[in-house]
C-alpha cells in the first residue's frame, strides 16, 4: 500500500516511511541516485523502522518518485509499505544527501539475509588487473554477509563485525561516491583494510603460507580433512570423489550414514552429477544459493559413500568469495563434502579458537580468518517438491525473514519443539522466525538456543509479554519457556504444524490440515502423528488419526526401526503374527529370544506406549523389508523407504487401484481410526510372495495417499471446509506431496502446504506464536486444550 498526500499544493515537502527488507540492500543508495534523477532535495537515513526519506519537490514530482520507489527497488529489496507525510523542519534546499541513521525508533525493519556472491563481484575477483583480485572477502550493497554480522539496528557499519575494520582511503571513495555500487555498502573492505585469512594446523599453529588456499587446496587432493571458517559458521572440507577421505571424516565425526552435503564450481559441475529441472536450476543460482536435493546420475564420480543408500544429493554452488577461490585453485578436486562444522549433535563452530578445540580432533588443517562471525547459521535446504522449492531448513540466506500476518499479535516469544528447534517472536502484524538452531538434546545446543533468542530480541526490541510452547513437558524448550515466568501458553505440537502453514498462505478461516508427523504430545496426553484436524487459528478438533502401534521400549523404538515391525505385526495379528513361522524372511534372522522379550513388552503394554506417529509406520514398514534395521540419524528409515519406492515409480503411479483401508469410530465417540492393519496385511502378503521390495514400497505409499485423501474427501462434504493444508515432517517425502496434491485436487480441494516455512519441526514456533498470541488477546488460556482426543 502507498499512502498520499492530497495534490492541493505544487509544492510539497514529505517524509516517505519504506518499511520491509530495505537495509542492507543498497536502498539508500538507490533512493540517493533516484532523487538525483528526479532532482530532489532532502535526505535519507536508515531507521529502526525501515528507510526515512525527507523531500522537497512540486507535488507531481514527488508522486512520481514515490511511485519509482517501489517499481524500481533493487532486487534484494522488499518493500512492504510506503507511508507519505508531511514533513516538519526545513530541508536542505540545494542537495540531496544520505544522513546519520536515527537510533531512537523502535526497531521493526527486517533485517538482511546474508546473500550469494554477486556476478560483477565475481568478475572482479577473477580479473588480476583489479586491486580486489583475490580477495576473498570482496563484496558490494547486492551481496555479501549481512545478518551474520550484524549486532544491531539500524544497520550501519559501527553495528557490524567490519568497525574492527577501518577503511583505507580508496575503499573510502567508493562508499561515498554516488555512482559506484559500494555505494554505501557497510561490509566493503579490500587487501589493504579488510580481514584476512591464514592457514593453520590441526593444533590450531599458524604456519608460513604465501597462499593459504593454494595450500589447503593441495593438502584436500591429498585426501585430508579441511576445517575452513566460513559466513555464518565453519564447513568440514573433504575430496567428495574420494571413498577413502570420505570414509576418514565419517569415521572421525561419528557420522557412519547421514548424507553429506557436497559443493561444486558451477552449475556444469553440478549437472555432471545430478539431475536437474529448471525448477531447481533456478534455486542454485537464487540470492539464498542454499543446498539443494537433487537425483543422483548412475554415472556420477561421487564416493558411494557421500550419501549412502539415498536416491538424492544435497548440492550448492560456491556462494562466497573464498569458494569461487577454492573452485579456481589448481588441482582442486572437482567436488567437495562441505558439512557443518561441528561434533555430531552440537552447534556449527563460529569462533577460530572454538574450532580449534573442537574440530582439532577432525580436522588436518584450519583455514582462518578474521572477521567476527556475530550469528551462527548453518546452510540452508531446499528440496523442490510438485515443481515448487520447500525449504526444509530455513537458515542462511532466509533467516531472519519475516512472515507478514493478516492479523496484530502481542509481543510474545514461541520457544519451538525439540528437535530442528527453531524459535519465533511476533509482534504486530509480524512473525519474526529464528534461524535453523537444531536438536535441543545437549547443553551446548541450548545455549546456543538462548544465546540467539537474546540476540534477535534485542535487535527488534522485542520484549515478549507472554510465552507459547509446546505441550512436551520434558523438552528443553518447554524448559526455557517455564524459566521466562511469563504467561504460558502451551500448544499442541500438530495445531501448530496446522497454523504455520495457515500462516504462510494467509488462511484464516477453519481448514483440514493433513499432518503426517514424527511424535506429539496430544491433549490426551498420548502421542500422536498421523492426524487429520479440523484447525483453526486458536483452536481445533481432532477428526481422525492412524490407527496406534506400540513402541516397544519406549524411544529406542524410534532407532531400531526392526522394533517398530515387530509392533506392527502384534498390532495386526496378534502374538500368532510373531510365530516364526509367520514371521517374513526379513526378520527371521531376529534372535529368539530378542523377539521374546520384545513380545513381552507388547502384551503387558510395559515401556510400550501407543502412538499414531506417521513416521513411525514409515519405520515399522521399512524394517518389514528389512531396509533399515537400525538408524544412525532421525528420519533414515523413512527416507531410505522413499529413496527405495522412487525406483519404482510410474508416470501414473498415484491413479493405480488401491485397497481402500476403512475408518472406523468408537461407537460415535472420538476421533475416526484409519486401519493402518491393513497397510500391514498388504505388505506381509506381498512380501510372502517374494514381490519386489520397490514396488512394495511404493503401494505403501499409494495405500496410505489414497485411505488418507479418501477420508479427507468425505470430511470435506461433511463439514462444508475445501481447504486443506499438508504438513508434519513426514511431507517432506515428495511421493506424499504429490500423491496428496494430484487426489485432493482431482476432489476440488484446495490444497496448501509449506514452501517458504518447513513442513518439519522448524516451522512449530511459527505456529506457536500465533495460536498463543491470538488465544492471549482473546484472553482464551484455554484454547489450546480443546482439541478433541
Amino acid at each position: 500500500m502507498v499512502s498520499r498526500l492530497p495534490t492541493s499544493h505544487r509544492q510539497a515537502q514529505v517524509e516517505i516511511l519504506v518499511t520491509g527488507t530495505v537495509q542492507g540492500v543498497g536502498f539508500r543508495p538507490f533512493v540517493y541516485t533516484l532523487a538525483s534523477r528526479f532532482a530532489l532535495t532532502g535526505d535519507v537515513a536508515n531507521t529502526g523502522t525501515g528507510v526515512l526519506i525527507r523531500a522537497r519537490a512540486d507535488q507531481d514530482v514527488l508522486d512520481s518518485f514515490v511511485a519509482a520507489i517501489r517499481s524500481q527497488a533493487p532486487p534484494l529489496a522488499i518493500v512492504d509499505d510506503i507511508v507519505v507525510t508531511t514533513a516538519q523542519g526545513v530541508l536542505s534546499p540545494d542537495q540531496f544527501r544520505i544522513i546519520t541513521s536515527d537510533n531512537r525508533s523502535l526497531a521493526t525493519t527486517a533485517i538482511p539475509a546474508d546473500i550469494g556472491l554477486c556476478a560483477d563481484c565475481l568478475a572482479e575477483l577473477l580479473d588480476k588487473d583489479n586491486r580486489r583480485y583475490h580477495y576473498p572477502f570482496i563484496n558490494c550493497t547486492n551481496c555479501g554477509p549481512r545478518y551474520t554480522i550484524i549486532e544491531g539496528l539500524p544497520y550501519d557499519r559501527a553495528k557490524t563485525s567490519m568497525r574492527e575494520f577501518p577503511m583505507c582511503a580508496a575503499c573510502e571513495s567508493e562508499y561515498n561516491d554516488p555512482g559506484n555500487r559500494r555505494f554505501h555498502a557497510q561490509p566493503n573492505a579490500c587487501p589493504e583494510c579488510g580481514p584476512e585469512i591464514t592457514l593453520h594446523d590441526a593444533d590450531g599453529n599458524r604456519q608460513n603460507s604465501d597462499d593459504p588456499i593454494s595450500d589447503l587446496v593441495a593438502g584436500l587432493a591429498l585426501g585430508k580433512i579441511a576445517a575452513i571458517r566460513g559466513l555464518g559458521g565453519f564447513h568440514l572440507a573433504v575430496n567428495a570423489c574420494s571413498e577413502k577421505a570420505v570414509a576418514r571424516l565419517r569415521r572421525r565425526k561419528q557420522r557412519p550414514d547421514k548424507p553429506f552435503a557436497i559443493m561444486v564450481a558451477d552449475i556444469e559441475a553440478a549437472r555432471r552429477l545430478c539431475h536437474i529441472d529448471e525448477n531447481e536450476e533456478r534455486v542454485l543460482r537464487s540470492f539464498e544459493q542454499p543446498i539443494v536435493l537433487l537425483r543422483k546420475k548412475e554415472s556420477s564420480p561421487l564416493a558411494e559413500n557421500v550419501a549412502p543408500k539415498i536416491a538424492e544429493l544435497g548440492l550448492m554452488l560456491p556462494y562466497t568469495p573464498l569458494h569461487h577461490l577454492l573452485f579456481t585453485s589448481p588441482g582442486c578436486p572437482r567436488a567437495l563434502v562441505m558439512t557443518s562444522g561441528n561434533r555430531s549433535g552440537m552447534p556449527i563452530c563460529t569462533g577460530n579458537s572454538e574450532a580449534v578445540e573442537t574440530l582439532g580432533a577432525i580436522a588436518d588443517c584450519f583455514l582462518l580468518h578474521n572477521r567476527e562471525i556475530l550469528t551462527r547459521v548453518d546452510d540452508s535446504l531446499v528440496r523442490v517438491i510438485h515443481k515448487k522449492p520447500a525449504l526444509l531448513r530455513r537458515a542462511r540466506g532466509y533467516a531472519p525473514a519475516k512472515l507478514q500476518l493478516a492479523m496484530d499479535l502481542p509481543q510474545i516469544l514461541a520457544c519451538g519443539g525439540g528437535l530442528k528447534s527453531t524459535f519465533s517472536l511476533g509482534r504486530g502484524n509480524a512473525v519474526y522466525p529464528s534461524q535453523h538452531i537444531g536438536d535441543l538434546e545437549n547443553a551446548e545446543t541450548l545455549a546456543f538456543y538462548q544465546e540467539s533468542i537474546d540476540h534477535m530480541q534485542r535487535l527488534y526490541q522485542i520484549k515478549p509479554e507472554l510465552v507459547a510452547c509446546d505441550l512436551h513437558p520434558d523438552y528443553l524448550s518447554t524448559h526455557h519457556a517455564r524459566q521466562t515466568n511469563l504467561p504460558l501458553y502451551p500448544v499442541q505440537h500438530h495445531h501448530a504444524h496446522a497454523v504455520s502453514v495457515m500462516a504462510e498462505h494467509n488462511l484464516s478461516s477453519p481448514v483440514l490440515a493433513i499432518i503426517m508427523d514424527g511424535i506429539g504430545i496430544g491433549t490426551d496426553g498420548r502421542l500422536w502423528g498421523g492426524e487429520i484436524l479440523k484447525a483453526g487459528l486458536t483452536d481445533f478438533e481432532r477428526l481422525a488419526h492412524l490407527s496406534p502401534l506400540q513402541l516397544p521400549g519406549g524411544d529406542v523404538a524410534a532407532r531400531e526401526p526392526w522394533r517398530m515391525a515387530v509392533a506392527a505385526l502384534y498390532a495386526t495379528f496378534g502374538k500368532q503374527g510373531l510365530h516364526p513361522s509367520s514371521l517374513p524372511t526379513t526378520l527371521q534372522s531376529i534372535p529368539e529370544k530378542q523377539r521374546a522379550v520384545i513380545g513381552a513388552l507388547l502384551e503387558s503394554g510395559l515401556n510400550a506406549p501407543q502412538t499414531s506417529s506417521c513416521g513411525r509406520l514409515f519405520d515399522a514398514i521399512a524394517g518389514l523389508l528389512g531396509i533399515c534395521p537400525k538408524m544412525s540419524y532421525e528420519g533414515q528409515a523413512a527416507m531410505e523407504l522413499e529413496a527405495l519406492a522412487a525406483t519404482a515409480k510410474t508416470s501414473d503411479w498415484i491413479s493405480a487401484p488401491a485397497w481402500n483401508c476403512s475408518a472406523t469410530d468408537d461407537g460415535g465417540q472420538g476421533p475416526l481410526q484409519i486401519d493402518t492393519g491393513e497397510y500391514i496385511k498388504r505388505v506381509v502378503d506381498r512380501l510372502h510372495n517374494s514381490d519386489d521390495i520397490a514396488v512394495i514400497a511404493l503401494e505403501f505409499h499409494h495405500l496410505l495417499v489414497q485411505s488418507v485423501s479418501g477420508l479427507v474427501m468425505r470430511l470435506a462434504e461433511q463439514t462444508g471446509i475445501r481447504q486443506v493444508v499438508l504438513s508434519g515432517g513426514c511431507m517432506q517425502n515428495s511421493l506424499l506431496q504429490e500423491g496428496f496434491f494430484s487426489l485432493l485436487n482431482r476432489g476440488d480441494l484446495e490444497v496448501y502446504t509449506g514452501c517458504a516455512l518447513p513442513v518439519n519441526d522448524g516451522a512449530v514456533s511459527v505456529g506457536q506464536a500465533i495460536i498463543g498470541g491470538l488465544q492471549y488477546v482473546s484472553c482464551d488460556s484455554d484454547a489450546g486444550n480443546r482439541g478433541q482426543g
